[in-house]
């Protein structure tokens, strides 16, 4: 079995190698950063299934890298760690996204259950998004269309969209939330990209012809089936 990968992002050399360290014992796979920036790039290049992220480093703080991951990614599980008290601090780490907060000095054992129990969350949840649409089944963490037994793999953005669509099926679909949640802003470039994704997803599901994705001029797009 395969060890699940953890970024860990702390600017402490001593307490991130202690972390590190603990986590592996425990048959994690960590993978250390000093800094946001760093945090950001290993994110992008190694897919990890949970994020522990200091508040305070160089170059790029734990919330704002937060908020960079959660416009791109809504489910994977992050846990802050800080060394402030504050109650505003905690509020604004859950409001950008944080799942759990854990203040310096903490126990190793309160952050291996802490990260198993948002492990387990994501398994349950991540079982529910396996969804039925027409003849195909969607397989929204795999990014995987299902159909007859042969699999098409999706891109990142056309999982997101084809979810978002799933779930307000036979209903309009804002354009202009769903630009602003996955391009992140609803320019004319932006939703004229939209509709090459459109497309995209049309065409990977024309198997089924009781499938339609429609579009609602001036609105946005409604998937019927």
């Amino acid at each position: 079995m395969s060890k699940t990968t953890i970024l860990l992002a702390e600017d402490e050399p001593a307490l991130g190698q202690i972390i590190k360290e603990s986590l592996e014992t425990r048959d994690f796979k960590v993978l250390l950063c000093d800094n946001g920036e760093k945090a950001l790039e290993t994110y992008q290049n190694q897919a990890p299934k949970l994020l522990v992220l200091d508040v305070m480093m160089p170059k790029k703080d734990g919330f704002t890298l937060a908020k960079e991951i959660r416009a791109i990614d809504d489910h994977i599980p992050i846990i802050f760690l800080t060394a402030k008290s504050q109650t505003q601090d905690v509020v604004e780490g859950f409001s950008i996204g944080g799942n759990d907060y854990l203040k310096k000095p903490f126990s190793m054992e309160e952050l291996i259950v802490r990260i198993h129990n948002l492990l387990h969350r994501k398994q349950v949840q991540e079982a529910s998004e396996i969804l039925k649409i027409g003849m195909y089944t969607f397989d929204f963490p795999k990014q995987q269309l299902i159909y007859d037994n042969n699999i098409t793999a999706l891109t990142h953005r056309e999982a997101h969209l084809l979810f978002h669509l799933i779930k307000n099926k036979n209903q309009v679909l804002d354009r202009s939330l769903i630009l602003n949640k996955l391009w992140r802003n609803d320019d004319f470039f932006s939703a004229r990209s939209m509709d090459v994704f459109i497309s995209k997803l049309r065409k990977k599901l024309s198997q089924d012809d009781s499938i339609q994705i429609i579009n609602v001029r001036g609105f946005g797009y409604k998937l019927i089936c």
